[in-house]
């Protein structure tokens, strides 16, 4: 019998120690039997899944988590998402990630909107284009916050933007885009500010005390995405769970099914169990199943320490409990679990520090049996330090 493997990822979960919980970190601090157990009886370690010649960012980290190296196949975090929403984009074209993000004061207040619906975000994109767009420019849709800006017949080789998420509170005349042709994109931002002012959509926001979508924010920018087939690369069939545009492009990219599920928000109200009985049931029809789970990064960016704990405390029950049970109906089998970066509390953004990976199954032995956390993963010793890596050693070591 083929040996089945499963992976979650409990997005950003990875913190640092915080008072709140005695000095714990939001892993070691959370409810998680399912995820202990995996470590008491299998092993756990540190993984570097962010490259220092990159930024961090799930991009990044999820392409290694995934088992690509970055560093040879990033080509920006908006040509993945491209690839979710079935663009068809030139060998010359520049995607960028486009935000609906909060300006308040002059400086950076809110990534998302207020995590703005998908159906209003959708409407503000929709007319944006008709107002902005061009033959050169283009505005796609995509879900909540989150949307697309294609352009054509410009060099954006040399630019340098920012991710807003990762500048919450940061003066927006610092963070602009900068290099050449910075100038198209600062001109297209301020006149979305323009356009977004005085919109119905943003009234009523406003009027219900929400964040109101009073820009777009240009980053991520790329040209058009390429990867190996994972099947290709390590000879398995594989399925993806997530509701993020970008983890769905990764899982395209690689030639994963994707399996879409009904009330997965990419939020922290996001089903967690209909996550998991997805997973159950791509098991059974795949040999390695992906299950990416976005709401402990929400709530880092948020700086909600207690959402982040039940967040996991959640997928540890509706997630990892099911899947782990799925698996032990197989005589062979793997299960690993590990957030792909840190999205600390205390600075609400990503960083690049190491993240803790438990894994069990069939021939997985451990050093220490002990719960899943960030110090019982550094006192074990195992350190992957090039994140791509642990695929390879996942599957096969």
């Amino acid at each position: 019998m083929s040996r089945k493997y499963a992976i979650v990822v409990p997005d950003g979960a990875a913190d640092e120690p915080l008072e709140l919980f005695g000095g714990k970190t939001i892993l070691e601090a959370a409810k998680k039997p399912n995820m202990d157990w995996i470590s008491v009886n299998g092993r756990q370690g540190l993984c570097k899944t962010v490259p220092p010649s990159l930024q961090p960012g799930s991009d990044v980290a999820m392409m290694a988590v995934l088992g690509y190296d970055p560093v040879r196949y990033y080509s920006g975090r908006a040509p993945i998402e491209a690839v979710a929403q079935g663009l068809e984009v030139g060998e010359s074209d520049w995607i960028f990630r486009c935000n609906l993000v909060t300006i308040a004061d002059e400086k950076m207040a809110d990534h998302s909107a207020g995590h703005i619906s998908s159906k209003e975000g959708k409407t503000l994109i929709e007319e944006l284009n008709a107002s902005l767009g061009n033959e050169k420019v283009k505005f796609y849709p995509g879900v909540g916050y989150r949307h697309l800006m294609v352009v054509s017949g410009y060099d954006f080789a040399d630019i340098r933007t920012q991710p807003p998420h990762d500048m919450i509170g940061q003066k927006i005349e610092n963070i602009l885009p900068r290099g050449k042709n910075a100038e198209m994109l600062i001109d297209l931002m301020a006149k979305s500010q323009q356009f977004f002012h005085e919109h119905e959509i943003n009234r009523v926001r406003q009027d219900l005390g929400e964040n109101a979508a009073s820009s777009i924010w240009l980053w991520g920018q790329g040209r058009k995405a390429k990867m190996e087939a994972f099947s290709r690369k390590y000879g398995l069939k594989g399925a993806a769970i997530t509701a993020v545009d970008l983890v769905r492009g990764l899982a395209r990219l690689i030639g994963f099914d994707l399996v879409d599920v009904p009330g997965a928000t990419g939020y922290w109200d996001t089903d967690y169990r209909a996550k998991g009985l997805a997973a159950v049931q791509a098991l059974k029809t795949h040999d390695i199943v992906l299950v990416h789970v976005e709401a402990p990064d929400e709530a880092g960016h948020a700086g909600n320490a207690a959402i982040k704990k039940k967040a996991v405390e959640e997928i540890d029950k509706f997630v990892v409990g099911p899947v782990l049970a799925e698996l032990k109906n197989h005589n062979a089998w793997r299960m690993l679990v590990m957030p792909d970066h840190p999205t600390p509390i205390a600075n609400q953004g990503h960083t690049s520090d190491p993240v803790p990976f438990t894994m069990a199954g069939e021939g997985v032995s451990g050093v220490i049996h002990m719960p899943f956390g960030e110090a019982n993963a550094a006192k074990s010793g195992i350190r992957v330090n090039n994140g791509y890596e642990l695929m390879e050693y996942f599957l096969k070591s």
